[in-house]
């Protein structure tokens, strides 16, 4: 490989860290490998992920369904996967002392259940390489140089610049950083919010905070795809995999809307209104006597339960003698094609993920390299993708950080 490559790698959050790590381990450590972070700390979000407990990935296994959890990406990341995928990311991470668990959803945690444990393991390794970390280095502009063996020139706040023979843009979500990006001649697809909550306008449901509907289906009115899943009702609206599968999904949509839409959620899953009918007609001929009751499947909570018997006018604890088909129609109705409105997006914790960053037509996905800019690379959420929730945008950022790693040294070793 010659002399030694002086890579920057800017932005010291997961990818950051990952991808300078995978590049030592590709180089076998020749190189003069340095992280910049514009804060005074590294790792910030993923310290806070799943709640402190570090997401890291996803037991989602085969590339094919695991590619089809990214709203945008999913074309790209489906090749990637190949490469690098959930099962080795637990293969790494256990390789240097770090055991993951799977929970029921399938997401995956440090058996510690502390994100400090992920934290300290990319630390050691970044100390165990003498790889540094370079805080409160504030980015200015990145330039091609001429004349130098070195091909990009640094600049940062405070006047001082460096050069370097690569340069691995890890800084995700970042109007400033993408400014940059775009005056070496990259377009940026605009950023908008993605993975929110869904806030809505003046309705008693919001009484029932806390409760979980467990196989909801929501969609955007009128004509738009629907999303599966439980929905947890909050003092605000809706939240849980559902509202945040849609906020992924339709993150676009709900931006150009200025969050104000109308929605239909399904609370009873794939069962159809025409079912629901035919069902409380049948019990009503078979079972008179019986009171008025949800279907045990369904598994609502009685307080959710009541309170669509409300929005329907119907009294609790009715025999199905007494109900009428109207009203029969108004139940089934109510309970698989409620319309609430939708007036403005909330927080999804302290996480934020963006729909947009650099136009993936741009970047060469099998090594990650800028298309318009040689020796320019990009991984994580810096890049137009994003995942829904459940760990895979962080196994956005390790698959890419593989993949740059061994798109450097192919440059390096051809």
């Amino acid at each position: 490989m010659g002399n030694v490559p002086k890579i920057a790698v800017i932005g010291a959050g997961a990818s950051g860290c990952f991808v300078a790590l995978q590049i030592y381990e590709a180089l076998d450590g020749h190189a003069s490998i340095q992280i910049f972070e514009k804060s005074k700390e590294p790792l910030a979000k993923l310290r806070i992920s799943g709640g402190g407990r570090c997401n890291v990935t996803h037991q989602l296994f085969e590339p094919e369904p695991l590619s089809e959890k990214y709203p945008r990406g999913q074309k790209e990341l489906r090749w990637a996967f190949e490469r690098f995928q959930p099962k080795d990311t637990v293969q790494w991470f256990a390789k240097r002392g770090v055991t993951l668990k799977a929970e029921a959803d399938g997401r995956m945690f440090p058996t510690t259940d502390k994100s400090e444990t992920i934290i300290e393991c990319f630390l050691n390794e970044l100390q165990k390489n003498k790889i540094p970390i370079r805080y409160e280095q504030a980015l200015v502009g990145i330039y091609q140089t001429e004349n130098r063996k070195e091909v990009f020139r640094i600049l940062w706040e405070g006047g001082k610049e460096e050069y370097f023979d690569f340069v691995v843009m890890a800084t995700g979500s970042n109007r400033k950083v993408w400014s940059i990006i775009e005056k070496l001649g990259h377009s940026i697809i605009d950023p908008v919010p993605s993975l929110f909550t869904l806030t809505l306008a003046n309705t008693d449901l919001i009484d029932l905070t806390g409760l979980v509907i467990p196989h909801a289906e929501i969609r955007i009115l009128p004509k738009g795809k629907s999303q599966k899943g439980p929905v947890l009702i909050t003092h605000w609206g809706l939240s849980g995999p559902c509202a945040l599968r849609l906020s992924a999904w339709e993150a676009r949509t709900l931006f150009q809307a200025n969050y104000k839409v109308d929605l239909s959620v399904n609370w009873v899953g794939g069962e159809s209104t025409q079912m629901l009918e035919d069902s409380f007609l049948k019990k009503k001929e078979t079972n008179p006597k019986d009171k008025l009751n949800p279907d045990p499947n369904w598994k609502l909570p009685s307080r959710f339960f009541d309170w669509i018997l409300k929005e329907s006018n119907i009294q609790a604890n009715k025999r199905y003698s007494d109900l009428s088909k109207a009203e029969i129609r108004t139940l089934s109705l109510n309970l698989t094609q409620k319309k609430l409105e939708m007036v403005a997006k909330g927080i999804f914790k302290d996480e934020f993920v963006t729909a947009g960053g650099v136009n993936r037509k741009e970047i060469q996905f099998q090594t990650m390299e800028s298309k318009i800019c040689p020796k320019l690379f990009f991984v994580g959420e810096v890049i137009d993708i994003d995942g829904i929730t459940g760990g895979f945008n962080f196994q956005n950022a390790w698959t890419t950080s593989v993949i740059a790693a061994q798109g450097i040294r192919k440059i390096l070793v051809t």
